[in-house]
């Protein structure tokens, strides 16, 4: 998967503004006219003065007629209601901070290095020298398993096999997101199947990807690609994935898209795929990536959250799922104040309090 709000009337409203007239006597007739124009001309300068001193600030806080404060922030829209922040707060041409970090970043460049350094780590020590490879689980959960109960199957005689998610998994979509941050919010369906055609050439790989693949293929693990692209642009997908140095790929095999009716939904490719392959890694920047049972309805952001951290779920990360960084788009960007911060830790300056 980041809108701002102004007071500023508000702030005008509660200071009240008021004005003063200067009285003009005994004035000799001739000097009449002079006077008056220098009385306006003073008029106009305190007026000035004071509609200056009247423009609220970022920061500025007034008393409303009931008594409460009110403190002018710099917001121009409102916030979306889940308090997420989105490319709406941004103006059209800027980069939203968000899209500076995934897309610009060292940190994120890093990041990405590191899942794919742990990513192979895990393949070519832990996996490779195992003698007897029939016993080496899956990383997929079952049809019954649940999040708070996952199961898996041992790999039997199926080759073994990791897959992964396209779109800033492997593949950067730098091209579609330029486009994205100067045009500002809104995504666009008709746009975006458009990029798919025409943007093959716009694309980088996610750092540590294509050489990590190259690398799995050659310790002989098939390579497979498991994304919601659309099997309408089947022939754009592979030439962008060629040009990025993550091919070959085969339609059908090892690359895996969405029919155009079909849900965005992972798993029945998944149960798929490991019908033919033992799928012992797997790389997304979605939950979803890895089971859709992340994203249930019925599914709260906190207990989201802690089903990663506090099932048995938790041993897979680095272990067989491994996730890399995308705050720009997806399911991970919801959440309102008391979701995403619990009452019990949220905190309020006593300074600002006694205001």
């Amino acid at each position: 998967m980041t809108s701002r709000l102004a007071i500023a009337g508000l702030a005008l409203a509660a200071t009240g503004l008021s004005g003063c007239v200067a009285a003009v006597a005994a004035v000799p007739l001739m000097a009449g006219a002079q006077v008056v124009k220098t009385t306006q001309d003073g008029k106009a300068r305190k007026q000035s003065k004071r509609e200056k001193q009247a423009v609220p600030r970022a920061g500025d806080v007034y008393v409303t007629e009931d008594g409460k404060k009110a403190q002018v922030t710099g917001l121009t829209a409102l916030p979306p209601p889940s308090g997420a922040p989105t490319a709406a707060a941004v103006a059209p041409g800027k980069v939203p901070p968000e899209m500076q970090f995934l897309y610009g970043s060292g940190e994120a460049s890093a990041l990405s290095l590191q899942a794919y350094a742990a990513l192979w780590r895990y393949l070519h020590d832990e996996l490779r020298f195992r003698r007897d490879k029939s016993q080496i689980s899956s990383v997929v959960m079952t049809r019954d398993s649940t999040l708070t109960s996952p199961k898996f199957d041992t790999c039997g005689k199926r080759p073994l096999a990791v897959v992964f998610d396209v779109d800033e998994t492997v593949l950067l979509n730098l091209g579609f997101e330029s486009d994205a941050a100067r045009r500002g919010p809104g995504y666009d369906q008709g746009r975006w199947t458009r990029w798919e055609e025409t943007g093959a050439d716009k694309v980088d790989a996610v750092p540590g990807a294509a050489e990590t693949i190259a690398a799995i293929r050659g310790d002989g693990i098939t390579v497979i690609y498991n994304t919601n692209r659309s099997a309408s642009t089947a022939a754009f997908t592979i030439d962008a994935l060629n040009k990025a140095g993550l091919g070959p790929v085969t339609l059908g095999d090892t690359l895996i898209l969405r029919d155009d009716s079909a849900p965005s939904g992972k798993d029945e490719r998944r149960w798929k795929i490991a019908e033919r392959y033992c799928i012992v890694a797997m790389g997304g920047d979605q939950l979803g990536d890895f089971s859709d049972l992340f994203n249930a309805k019925d599914l709260s952001t906190p207990a989201r959250r802690n089903t990663t951290g506090n099932t048995l779920i938790a041993p897979l990360w680095g272990r067989g799922w491994f996730i890399l960084p995308n705050p720009v788009y997806g399911s991970g960007l919801k959440g309102g104040m008391d979701e995403v911060f619990p009452k019990d830790k949220q905190w309020a300056d006593p300074a600002e309090e006694k205001k």
